[in-house]
């Protein structure tokens, strides 16, 4: 999965192009650039390979969604439903805009259980968000439904599954928007970065100018340049996005490397009969950015996950237990401890989290995902696929 995996000459030559002419910041100082725009070029080449009509690069996969959120006018008093298992940064960037997360059972899929979502709804929903957790996504064409039925925003958190496709479009695409995260260990990195597309031209209008303060970025003179809204700071730097220039490039490689590496881990597990896998939507294409399974119960997926490390097996995660992507830990969410006082609005809403999500919980405790990396020979890769049935086995 990590592009930084795949470092080269590409990524030297497209950073050597920005420190020779000493422009590192996106906008102004056009006469000292020689024709270098990477920015401004990364957003071609990201809307051209997500077949979408706008793409617009931030600093990170947080603001990416955040930029996003605020740009179809997502704000106080509305409400977001997202899953119970992601990163922190989802609900972090819905909070920032003055919105309510509203957490939501997953299924099968690891990802929002179309039935639990149209439960959800309530006069105050304003954006459904799946995410597209370990390189496989949501029943997109369930959730499109619902959001049609109810005059909803469908984004797409893909930060996670970049290369990935549903119904033969790329994931990100088939939303109203989607979003991307570039940070360092994702399967495209700026180092840190991410972006967003979209084929709404309100929507990118509002993008390119709230990242950078409001800005019009009409005429030569930043100076003179006009303020029609509010905007933050959220730009991407020149070296970040002259990175993930070559990266991008690289991506179909990757996914192929990727594919092939999944495979022949997958294979070998298919010896072992207690092991299933999570759902992958009909049309949907993974972009085998993780191999995740099921085992039968919570105590041995407990069990298995360590077998594995015991065996050599790295970069394997538990997530019912991670402090980072699946709501059990996320008191700090949960309990709104927050430096900065959080709305009224944002307060009482909150509040609908402090439940039980079993049918999360069922899943999420008996799932265990491993990291494919694009870097492994053909032997490690064999090894690897022997050393993990290994571990398996001896606890079952």
């Amino acid at each position: 999965m990590p592009g930084f995996e795949l470092f080269g000459a590409e990524e030297k030559k497209e950073v050597q192009d920005v420190l020779d002419n000493g422009v590192l910041m996106r906008y102004g100082f056009d006469g000292n650039r020689n024709g270098h725009h990477k920015a401004l070029e990364l957003e071609k080449d990201l809307a051209t390979r997500m077949q979408t009509k706008y793409a617009q690069v931030v600093s990170s996969g947080t603001a990416a969604l955040t930029v996003a959120l605020a740009s179809a006018g997502v704000g106080s008093g509305d409400e977001v439903i997202m899953p119970t298992f992601t990163f922190v940064a989802s609900f972090e960037a819905i909070l920032s805009v003055g919105a309510t997360p509203i957490l939501c059972d997953i299924d099968d899929t690891l990802t929002l259980d179309p039935k639990a979502v149209e439960a959800a709804i309530t006069p105050k929903t304003k954006v459904i968000m799946p995410v597209h957790m370990c390189g496989s996504m949501a029943d997109l064409n369930a959730l499109k439904s619902i959001c049609d039925t109810h005059n909803l925003i469908l984004l797409e958190d893909a930060c996670q599954a970049i290369g990935g496709t549903y119904d033969n479009k790329p994931l990100g695409s088939y939303g109203d928007l989607g979003c991307f995260s570039f940070d360092y260990v994702k399967t495209v990195t700026c180092g840190e970065g991410g972006g967003l597309v979209t084929n709404s031209e309100k929507y990118a209008d509002h993008a390119h100018k709230y990242q950078d303060h409001g800005h019009d970025h009409i005429g030569n003179d930043r100076g003179a340049e006009t303020h029609p809204f509010l905007g933050y700071n959220y730009r991407l730097s020149e070296l970040n996005a002259a990175v993930g220039i070559a990266q991008l490039r690289k991506l179909d490689k990757t996914i192929s490397l990727q594919e092939k590496n999944y495979n022949v881990l997958r294979t070998a597990l298919t010896t072992i009969p207690e092991v299933t896998y999570r759902k992958v939507p009909k049309t949907g294409v993974e972009s085998y950015a993780f191999l995740t399974i099921f085992l039968p119960t919570e105590e041995l997926a407990r069990k298995g996950h360590k077998a594995l490390g015991k065996h050599g097996v790295d970069a394997c995660f538990y997530w019912f237990d991670n402090n980072w992507h699946y709501y059990k830990k996320w008191e700090h969410l949960l309990e709104q401890k927050s430096l900065n006082k959080l709305s009224q609005e944002q307060q009482n809403g909150l509040l609908q989290n402090n439940k039980a999500f079993d049918q999360s919980d069922s899943w999420m405790s008996r799932t265990i995902s491993c990291l494919i990396k694009v870097s492994w020979t053909e032997e490690q890769v064999k090894e690897r696929a022997s050393k993990m049935v290994e571990a398996l086995k001896s606890i079952l």
